[in-house]
């Protein structure tokens, strides 16, 4: 039987900020296998993150093999804790249950508009957490807007 991780439980630990890809900026912080062990799972796990005292963020723990996880940490994150590669970074994560998923109002109201909103719900917890972060994630209205409309477009060819 797959373990789930709990949701609500809180870990903490220091990490050094790696860089992933080299040419791109792509950096993530390697999840210690204590806690790893203690989350018992080997797939992604979606989790609140802080890094340092930085405004908490959604994000994945991915697996990499042999047990592992890391925490890929975005480039507005590291410019808002001014972290970069190589420093040492204290994390603390809060695991989410990724059936628990808030949906913003707009999102919300565009659904209804077309009728999607049962759709939407039908689609797998993990595609809508990752469709509502990148809608959350937009810088510019416009993207949005554009996100919004990608999601509702998605809802409609799910439609039963």
């Amino acid at each position: 039987m797959k373990h789930s991780p709990d949701s609500g439980q809180q870990l903490s630990f220091q990490a050094i900020l790696e860089n992933w890809a080299e040419g791109m900026d792509y950096c993530a912080v390697p999840v210690p296998a204590e806690i790893t062990h203690a989350l018992g799972s080997k797939g992604p796990v979606l989790v609140m993150a802080r890094v340092n005292d930085s405004a908490p963020f959604q994000v994945s723990l991915f697996p990499v093999g042999g047990g592992q996880h890391y925490i890929r940490i975005k480039a507005k994150v590291r410019q808002a804790t001014k972290t970069k590669t190589g420093d040492r970074v204290q994390m603390r994560v809060t695991v989410l249950d990724r059936a628990d998923i808030s949906i913003p109002e707009d999102l919300a109201l565009a659904l209804r508009a077309e009728g999607a909103t049962q759709a939407f719900t039908l689609l797998p917890p993990g595609k809508q957490n990752f469709m509502i972060r990148r809608i959350a994630e937009a810088a510019k209205p416009e993207t949005r807007t554009k996100r919004i409309q990608e999601v509702v477009d998605a809802a409609l060819q799910r439609k039963p």
